[in-house]
């Protein structure tokens, strides 16, 4: 953490900084009150160690005129004088810890350990009330017929335990409708817990997902709960599965025949009742054929499977998806502004190949650069610009009479033959190969090297 030293006696600012330093600190120091609430305003700090008697400010009056400037730095007092009165006094002005002199220096990073684990706290909570606010008023948007009917599949598997494998590619909303299946069921008022399965290390992710007991690595100083513990009684959806590490789908595959899950180091196994539901962007049933995911796991998973198109499939979505995402943005920047008549047209002309991930950061763009509370095409430039660079699918690359490249018309008639079948196919590129009459292998080359 980055510390900041208030104290008049130098000797004391130069042993606690030669021990915060070796303990991975960044120190600094101050001897004027006046001149470290200046520095606070101008530096950012996680912790302010500060004595309570100084000679031009005292301790208290430092910290109120720190506190009235809007400083957010935990503040730890420490003094020799008062003892546990002052200790009262100070943590009623708002302070967050006291230390007596004379401390030992396993009690200056005892508290200081503790204020570091109360700051990552605060930030997951803060982070997770972030996400939280962000989903809060998600719902799936269904104009398009193939959002209709995922919402109607959704709707029909919503009230029954059957784990559920939703698909499509990234940015498509996965999680928006595994949250829609979560508070259609019978679970709604019980925990959603979501993990993605790529985003935590391998050598982590057991002890998050199973829990650990203590003793059970170096660090387990405590027992923790894992996820599946966690999401008992609610949903359990598990992102990004196909990046599931092979030893852990082992484990997976017991919790969802047996319902039990063993935390990490532990010699007994604990019930829960966890709804799992999966979601990928990648195609299982390749990986499945090479060797990558468990056979026997993917067809546990994929009891029900909901294909979610992507955004360039569901025009229809995409004037009430755009209505949502501003809504939704002006709340959490609260910029109230409006669209121009030119945006939606724009907006519908467009590919949008990172699909409603990338609408939804256009928009929020938007928001935040709008100078005048009018949003117009203009606006949406990276966009058009990144569209303008691929060939049109619906129009010959080139006007009537210009010469046309070979290899890049070749190349178009194949990519609408591609995404015809893998529409056709649901999504499921070995279906899709079949309907080409041509390797799953080869379907794999040709979208991974569209130029060769």
């Amino acid at each position: 953490m980055r510390v900041l030293i208030v104290d008049d006696d130098p000797g004391l600012r130069k042993s606690l900084s030669l021990l915060l330093d070796a303990d991975g600190h960044q120190v600094a120091a101050e001897g004027e009150p006046a001149r470290a609430l200046a520095r606070l305003s101008e530096e950012p700090f996680d912790v302010v160690l500060c004595d309570v008697r100084m000679p031009q400010m005292d301790g208290i009056e430092f910290l109120r005129k720190y506190q009235e400037a809007g400083g957010s730095s935990l503040v730890i007092m420490m003094s020799a004088y008062g003892g546990e009165d002052a200790a009262i006094s100070a943590m009623k002005e708002g302070a967050y810890d006291y230390l007596p002199k004379p401390f030992r220096s396993d009690e200056v990073l005892l508290t200081l350990r503790k204020a570091e684990e109360r700051e990552r706290l605060r930030g997951r909570v803060a982070a997770l009330e972030a996400e939280i606010e962000r989903y809060r008023d998600r719902t799936v948007v269904a104009e398009s017929p193939g959002m209709r009917k995922v919402l109607d599949l959704a709707t029909r598997v919503a009230p029954h335990p059957t784990t559920v494998l939703i698909t499509g590619e990234s940015g498509t909303g996965k999680e928006v409708v595994a949250r829609a299946i979560h508070k259609m069921s019978p679970r709604r008022d019980h925990a959603f817990v979501a993990v993605n399965c790529a985003a935590i290390p391998e050598q982590l992710l057991e002890s998050e997902l199973f829990g650990h007991v203590r003793g059970a690595f170096t660090g387990a100083d405590r027992d923790k709960v894992g996820l599946f513990e966690e999401a008992s009684g609610g949903t359990m959806l598990l992102d990004e599965i196909g990046d599931l590490p092979t030893a852990l789908q082992v484990k997976l595959l017991r919790v969802l025949q047996e319902g039990e899950i063993r935390r990490v180091g532990d010699s007994r196994t604990r019930t829960i009742d966890a709804r799992v539901l999966a979601a990928t962007a990648r195609d299982l049933e390749h990986d499945v054929a090479q060797g990558r995911f468990r056979e026997d796991l993917y067809y546990r998973l994929n009891v029900v499977r909901i294909h979610i198109p992507p955004l360039r499939e569901r025009p229809e979505d995409l004037e009430r998806l755009t209505t949502v995402l501003l809504e939704g943005a002006i709340k959490r920047f609260g910029r109230p502004v409006q669209l121009a008549p030119d945006v939606l047209p724009a907006l519908k002309r467009l590919r949008w190949s990172g699909n409603i991930r990338e609408l939804e950061n256009a928009i929020e763009r938007a928001v935040v650069l709008s100078v005048d509370g009018v949003i117009r095409a203009e606006a949406f430039r990276q966009e058009i610009s990144s569209a303008a660079k691929e060939p049109d699918r619906e129009q010959p690359a080139e006007e009537p009479g210009q010469p046309v490249h070979l290899k890049e018309a070749v190349w178009a008639a194949e990519r609408e033959a591609i995404e015809r079948a893998l529409r056709a196919a649901g999504g499921n590129r070995g279906a899709a190969a079949k309907l080409l009459g041509i390797s799953v292998r080869a379907l794999y080359y040709k979208l991974q090297h569209p130029a060769e």
